[in-house]
C-alpha cells in the first residue's frame, strides 16, 4: 500500500472545487444506461447501485433520463417528466446524499434513435431531419429504427420546455444539478452535426444555426434552475448513430466558447478513442485541449482517459481536464477511488449484463476490494 506522501502525488485523488461543490477527488461516475427502470420509473434497487459508488465529496452523474414521453428509445430507461418518476428518484438521491455524494441527473431526448413502439400512439420519432438511420443499424431487440419526422419550427419551443421542466423536476427530486445530454447521436447532437442536420431554416446550415437548439436548451435550463447547477455533455468527434460532423474541432470550439455566455458549471466532453478489435485504447492526440482552454468552467473528460488509473492521472497532472469520468470500470468496481488509491487490481466488467433487467446480477453484485 502506498504511503501518505505517495497518495498526495495521485492527481485523481486531489480535491477540487467545482462551483459551490467541494469534491474530495477528481473521479466521476459517468452516466451509464442500465435499463432497470421498469416502465420508465426508477426502482428501489437503484438506491444500492448508486450508493455503492458514492464517496464523500464524489461526483456521480445518473444514467440518461428521459425528458418526455417522446424522448424514449430503449426499454426500461428512467424518466423525469412525471410526478411518479420524480418521487421515485427522491430516495435514490437521498441514498447518495446520505453518504456525502454530489449527484447530477443527465436529461435526454433520443430523437431519431428510436422506433414507433416507443412513441405515444405509435407516432414517428422526432428529429431535426426526416433522414432515417441506416438499415444496417438495429435497436437492442434487433428491430429497425423507424424513419423520423422532421420537427417544425413551431414545435421546437415545446422540446426546449420539456428539458426545462425535466430540470425543474430533477431539483425537486433532490439532485444537485442536471447534465444536458448533447452527445452520442441523440436529439441535440442530431441538430449539432452536419452529417444529420439538413435543415435550411434558422436551425440548420451554418454552425451557429446548428448550435441554436442546444443553446436554447442551455438558456432555458439555466434560467430555470441556475447556471451553477447545469452541465452539458458533448461528443464533437464521435459519429455514433451516424451523427458525425465535417469539422468536429470547429464545432467543439464553437460550443465551448458559446457556453461561456451562460456561465454553466461544467462541460463534459468525450475524448475520441482508437479501437483495435474488441479493445478500446487511449488516443494520445488530446483533441479536446482547445476546447478545454476555451471553456471557463469545470472541464470533465471522458472516453480516452477513462479506462485506467495511469491515463486518468495523466489527464489531471498535465491539465487536460479538471475531472475524469469513468464508465465501465466504475460500473464493475463500486469502490474505484479506493482501488486507485492503493493501486489494486480491478474487477473485469461483463458486457452481457450491462443492459439486463436483473436488479442484482451485473448491477449490485460486483465485489468490493475488502470482499
Amino acid at each position: 500500500m502506498e504511503n501518505n506522501a505517495q497518495l498526495a502525488k495521485i492527481p485523481l485523488l486531489t480535491p477540487y472545487r467545482m462551483g459551490n461543490f467541494d469534491l474530495s477527488h477528481r473521479i466521476v461516475l459517468a452516466p451509464l444506461a442500465r435499463q432497470r427502470s421498469y416502465g420508465n420509473v426508477p426502482q428501489p434497487h437503484a438506491k444500492l447501485y448508486y450508493s455503492q459508488r458514492t464517496t464523500k465529496g464524489g461526483l456521480l452523474i445518473a444514467e440518461a433520463t428521459g425528458v418526455s414521453d417522446t424522448a424514449q428509445g430503449y426499454p426500461d430507461t428512467p424518466g423525469i417528466w412525471t410526478k411518479e418518476q420524480t418521487e421515485a428518484w427522491k430516495p435514490i438521491v437521498k441514498a447518495v446524499h446520505d453518504k456525502g455524494g454530489v449527484f447530477f441527473c443527465q436529461i435526454l431526448h433520443v430523437g431519431r434513435v428510436s422506433n414507433t413502439s416507443f412513441m405515444p400512439n405509435g407516432e414517428a420519432p422526432i428529429s431535426c431531419t426526416d433522414k432515417p438511420l441506416g438499415t444496417h443499424l438495429r435497436m437492442g431487440d434487433g428491430s429497425e429504427f423507424s424513419p423520423p419526422r422532421r420537427l417544425r419550427i413551431d414545435e421546437i419551443p415545446q422540446i426546449v420546455n420539456d428539458f426545462k421542466l425535466a430540470a425543474r423536476n430533477a431539483i425537486e427530486a433532490g439532485f444537485d444539478g442536471v447534465e444536458i445530454h448533447g452527445a452520442h447521436g441523440y436529439l441535440i447532437d442530431q441538430f449539432l452535426k452536419d452529417q444529420v442536420n439538413d435543415r435550411t431554416d434558422q436551425y440548420g446550415g451554418s454552425m451557429e444555426n446548428r448550435c441554436r437548439f442546444a443553446l436554447e436548451i442551455v438558456e432555458a435550463v439555466t434560467n430555470e434552475i441556475g447556471a451553477d447547477r447545469v452541465g452539458i455533455r458533448l461528443s464533437p468527434f464521435t459519429d455514433f448513430m451516424e451523427a458525425g460532423d465535417s469539422n468536429p474541432e470547429a464545432l467543439g470550439l464553437f460550443m465551448a466558447n458559446a457556453l461561456n455566455k451562460y456561465g454553466i458549471l461544467y462541460v463534459h466532453m468525450i475524448e475520441p478513442r482508437l479501437i483495435l478489435g474488441q479493445e478500446e485504447l487511449l488516443t494520445t492526440h488530446h483533441n479536446l485541449l482547445p476546447m478545454r482552454k476555451a471553456f471557463k468552467g469545470t472541464f470533465i473528460a471522458a472516453g480516452g482517459y477513462g479506462y485506467n488509473r495511469v491515463d486518468g492521472n495523466k489527464a489531471i497532472a498535465e491539465n487536460f481536464a479538471d475531472l475524469v469520468a469513468f464508465g465501465r470500470i466504475f460500473l464493475a468496481n463500486p469502490d474505484l477511488p479506493r482501488r486507485f488509491e492503493v493501486n489494486a487490481p480491478l474487477n473485469k466488467y461483463n458486457r452481457a449484463t450491462f443492459y439486463t433487467s436483473d436488479p442484482v446480477i451485473g448491477y449490485t453484485d460486483y465485489p468490493f476490494l475488502e470482499d
